[in-house]
């Protein structure tokens, strides 16, 4: 079981990680503009969580979808899977479109409302509204990955992405410096890097000889709404990550005041970013590891279902533990690659220490969450999800005015620690039951 694990979790972290790129690389090279470099990415940075709340929607249908083509597979219902795979696909399309149009409207007062300053929103504007156009290859690209690797094409799915990375870290010094296309040539990058993984993903859905290939099919709206309840709770799960990110930045600038907010909402940029580096691949953990657990539940069999649980935790508590040593050798390190500010490294090298200080707690919330997710548990998932969003929401409001501004951080290891302690109480106490329920007999036999 340990190497199966392996083989399906480290491509798809991999694949997560090389994904943080598209964020990280953009405020990199943007915060390296000459003359306007801070303003510049503390302006992107207030873009950070709007552009992460539009990606989270690829995750309502994606995470959503793969853990009931996973159980069909497990049964061994083919045409289910691939009627799923194609309302998915309808879905994420829908989608697109929508939202695309809704944040094109809304785009100006958003940027107002979550943090921009005077100086800051010609900026956040310029970037805001080109990514916005390419909404659909984000969605895409994202949504469909993960059907890729429900079915045991870890590889391509980690394609997907690369492909994408390794083009946005090409076309960023192009456009940005070459072309002097400044903030809006890290949009386009982005963008047309979005449009490349996209096609990738579609193609590699019509290889010949993959279990379920993409087709079109016909719309099911039950099946639709099956998918979207399952998906809702990690979706919510990023989506309000997001929203309580823009909250900080809201936050940031207002308690920090004229000068002080710019430079606070420049730093959170910086710890964001290092934060994606520890959230996105533990995620591509859990989200790799999600098919095995489907497929041993809808087979019905417990003790593998137990051990890819234990696993799957194991995994995540070793990539955070390293990542805790990592944070307190090369964190300077990495603010330099944002900024030659001296004010803002200083001040950012300790925030990101503050801010990760919760590393190994976010290992077992990301593991009760997502494997929640994967056993059919929406509910559970989504109330330790929600757990934690409050947390981290009260501790933003309350700790900037009983200390100060920059208490904000501290909001990010107050929620970790405590919500990890209350979800894994629930998930100790529910799962064992789920199991006795759709197991029975077979499971105490320890057949498979």
């Amino acid at each position: 079981m340990t190497g199966l694990l392996l083989r399906l979790a480290v491509p798809t972290m991999l694949a997560q990680l090389i994904n943080v790129l598209y964020s990280i690389v953009d405020r990199m090279f943007i915060g390296h503009i000459a003359g306007v470099g801070s303003l510049a990415l503390a302006g992107v940075g207030v873009c950070g969580p709007i552009v992460t709340l539009l990606s989270s929607f690829s995750f309502l249908v994606g995470l959503g979808g793969t853990p009931l083509m996973a159980m069909k597979l497990g049964a061994g219902d083919q045409d289910g899977a691939s009627e799923l795979l194609s309302n998915c696909f309808k879905l994420l399309l829908g989608l697109a479109l929508g939202l695309s149009l809704l944040f094109f409207l809304l785009r100006r007062q958003f940027l107002w409302w979550f943090g921009a300053s005077a100086d800051t929103f010609p900026y956040a504007l310029d970037y805001i509204t080109i990514y916005i156009a390419g909404t659909a290859f984000a969605l895409l690209s994202g949504g469909l990955n993960s059907f890729l690797i429900a079915q045991g094409r870890s590889g391509l799915g980690m394609g997907t992405v690369v492909l994408g990375a390794a083009m946005n870290i090409g076309l960023d010094p192009v456009f940005i410096f070459a072309l002097d296309m400044g903030v809006s040539g890290a949009a386009w990058a982005t963008i047309l890097s979005q449009a490349a993984a996209c096609a990738f993903a579609l193609i590699s859905l019509r290889l010949p000889g993959l279990p379920v290939p993409l087709r079109w099919g016909k719309l099911q709206p039950a099946l639709c709404k099956k998918v979207l309840a399952l998906g809702l709770a990690p979706f919510l799960t990023y989506a309000l990550d997001s929203v309580i990110l823009i909250i900080l930045n809201t936050v940031l600038q207002r308690q920090g005041g004229p000068g002080e907010g710019d430079v606070l909402i420049t730093c959170a940029a910086i710890v964001q970013s290092y934060m994606l580096l520890i959230a996105m691949p533990m995620s591509g953990i859990t989200l790799g590891c999600q098919g095995v657990v489907s497929f041993n539940l809808g087979a019905g069999n417990r003790e593998r279902v137990r051990l890819a649980l234990r696993g799957v935790l194991l995994l995540c508590l070793a990539f955070a533990a390293l990542m805790l040593a990592v944070t307190h050798l090369c964190s300077p390190w990495f603010v330099r690659l944002f900024t030659k500010d001296v004010q803002v490294m200083a001040r950012s090298v300790s925030y990101i220490k503050l801010y990760t200080a919760g590393a190994l707690f976010m290992a077992v919330q990301w593991t009760a969450v997502d494997m929640s997710t994967a056993l059919g548990q929406v509910g559970l998932a989504l109330l330790c999800s929600l757990v934690r969003k409050s947390l981290f929401l009260t501790g933003i409001l309350l700790f900037p005015v009983l200390f100060t501004a920059a208490a904000a951080f501290a909001a990010e290891p107050f929620c970790d620690i405590t919500a990890s302690v209350i979800s894994a109480v629930l998930f100790a106490h529910f799962t064992p039951k789920l199991l006795d329920a759709r197991c029975g007999p077979r499971a105490q036999q320890g057949q498979g």
